[in-house]
């Protein structure tokens, strides 16, 4: 389907339109919806639930071993997290499905070049050869020269979990943030010369409807439904359909789908090498390698070299990863943008009250990307404000640590307020939506008072029939009513007849004289002139008559006569 498909024909109708909207966008996973109370170390209670949670903290074991300590993760660093948190966080159970992790690292020197190896690791959970290397790996102290090194995971698996968690002594929040999509933004054990920030951001990203998803080891089941573009009849809403799920995907018919993606980042700043963790999630979300690429290629790029260069500082790197989530949420507004104007030339067209209910659920979306977007520019922020302790190292001069932290200002500065635009960007696209279904009401507004104007004239003129049909029943009452005084069949036909066309004469004359509009006398005329009706329209009749033969006018009668209307 192409960009153009969304100008239809004139044969479209709304119920057309909803079914290009459907397809396909139930055939991706569903993000889990965040619990933020959960989202940082500063919370106590890390995923109790207070009225059944009684489990006891179990002090940590004095001899574990270096090579098994990894395994008791996350207790062995954490005592405090029990295993009925850590079930409840899912943070190992949703990686135990994983086989195969794959592990893709990059580094940066102390000169701002970045190292031309890739280093690749696939680590088979079942093979404990695979771990034990891994393991030993991990052991092996980098060069001096590496500034930075970053380390993208793909598919994450239980052994890597608890391994890099032990190694680099990580937080177990970033872990549950990132398989539970919670928002985050923290800085843990500050010290000297080191800390750890972590990052979790959910953001937007577009994808095509015919695109493969990424190929995992374990495939999600989600529910998916049939293509409907041979159905006849409309097409009933399920109950999926009826709830607006701001964690479902959002169906374009342009052949795009949003679907939401996650950026989780766990760096430890250290004078000599600093690591970056990057999470990638078991979804149809940016694969490690694509992120990897993208990393690496920042040192291609003139402007950041020379950034690299000029600055010691590792967090340089972390905040040029945050901009793929920038460039992701612009492409989608981009999409959006097309979209919502095809969706106004929709609503001009056809009219139709069930696009209302896709403005609606287009409104509810951008009100969530409204704090995904607030949720991006903390993270941001909080990343300009927490200096690195790497940076208090002595062999780097005061000159240089000050100049590095106003680089580091300038430069999240720049993304900041590209964030900004973003979110101007956002409410011009829902100020635009609000004007559409506003639009849809008034226009069935209008459609709705003109068939009500319609239904009154109908309703008067069957008044106006009404009416005769009485006056008729009054000519007719007299003879009725002689009917039940005489008993029907009449004895006294003579008298009968006489006094039936006597009253009906009455009655007839009665009924025109109390109307105020009748044909027989004009508008508005006077008591005297409805009372004497019938001469003043015979008088009128001959007149009409003998005018056709040349004798003075019909708007010369009321001249001649001498009772003329009389003003009420």
């Amino acid at each position: 389907m192409s960009s153009t498909a969304v100008q239809t024909s004139s044969t479209t109708s709304g119920e057309q339109y909803r079914r290009q909207l459907k397809r396909n966008v139930y055939d991706f996973p569903k993000v889990p919806t965040p619990i933020y109370r959960h989202a940082a170390p500063s919370a106590p209670w890390p995923w109790m639930k207070f009225d059944v949670d009684s489990s006891k903290v179990q002090p940590v074991s004095p001899s574990l071993s270096g090579d098994s300590k990894w395994c008791r993760y996350p207790q062995s660093l954490f005592p405090n997290w029990t295993w009925d948190q850590v079930n409840r966080s899912q943070m190992l159970t949703k990686c135990s499905d994983n086989e195969l992790s794959t592990i893709f690292k990059i580094g940066v020197f102390d000169d701002g070049s970045f190292d031309q190896h890739i280093e690749t690791h696939t680590i088979d959970r079942d093979d404990a050869t695979d771990v034990q290397m891994y393991w030993d790996f991990l052991g092996i102290a980098p060069p001096s020269n590496v500034r930075v090194q970053a380390l993208f995971v793909e598919d994450m698996t239980l052994p890597v979990v608890q391994m890099l968690g032990t190694k680099y002594d990580v937080e177990p929040f970033f872990f549950t943030s990132s398989v539970n999509w919670i928002p985050s933004m923290y800085e843990e054990d500050p010290k000297t010369l080191e800390d750890h920030i972590t990052v979790v951001i959910p953001f937007v990203r577009t994808l095509k409807k015919d695109q493969q998803p990424v190929i995992r080891t374990h495939p999600v089941r989600v529910p998916t439904f049939t293509s409907t573009e041979s159905q006849e009849k409309p097409l009933p809403y399920t109950e999926e359909e009826r709830i607006i799920d701001t964690q479902v995907p959002l169906s374009l018919p342009n052949n795009k789908i949003l679907v939401q993606d996650l950026l989780s980042l766990h760096m430890v700043r250290k004078p000599t090498t600093s690591t970056i963790i990057s999470y990638h999630p078991s979804l149809d979300g940016t694969s490690a390698k694509r992120l990897q690429s993208l990393a690496h290629r920042t040192g291609d790029s003139v402007y950041w070299s020379n950034i690299y260069k000029r600055s010691k500082d590792p967090t340089f790197l972390f905040l040029a990863i945050l901009w793929y989530a920038l460039y992701a949420w612009d492409e989608s507004f981009e999409v959006l943008f097309l979209y919502i104007s095809a969706l106004e030339h929709k609503v001009l067209q056809f009219n139709d009250i069930k696009l209302t209910r896709e403005l609606h659920k287009l409104q509810a979306h951008l009100l969530y990307y409204q704090q995904l977007l607030r949720d991006y520019l903390r993270s941001v922020e909080f990343v300009r404000d927490s200096p690195s302790p790497a940076l208090n190292a002595p062999s780097i001069s005061e000159a240089e640590r000050e100049d590095s932290a106003q680089l580091l200002r300038t430069e999240a500065d720049t993304l900041i307020s590209e964030i900004k635009r973003l979110t101007r960007q956002r409410e011009m696209l829902s100020d635009r939506l609000e004007n559409a279904t506003q639009l849809t009401f008034a226009t069935k507004r209008i459609e709705d008072t003109k068939a009500r104007r319609d239904l009154r004239e109908a309703t008067m003129k069957d008044s106006a029939s009404i009416k005769q049909i009485s006056y008729l029943s009054m000519v007719f009452l007299p003879a009725a009513y002689l009917t039940n005084v005489f008993r029907m069949p009449v004895h006294e036909i003579v008298i009968y007849t006489e006094v039936t066309i006597v009253l009906t004469v009455l009655i007839s004359w009665l009924a025109i004289t109390v109307q105020q509009d009748s044909s027989f006398f004009p508008s508005n005329s006077g008591f005297m002139r409805r009372t004497f009706w019938p001469l003043f329209y015979t008088i009128s009749t001959v007149k009409e008559w003998l005018g056709s033969a040349g004798c003075p006018s019909r708007h010369d009668t009321r001249s001649l006569l001498a009772f003329d209307e009389e003003q009420p």
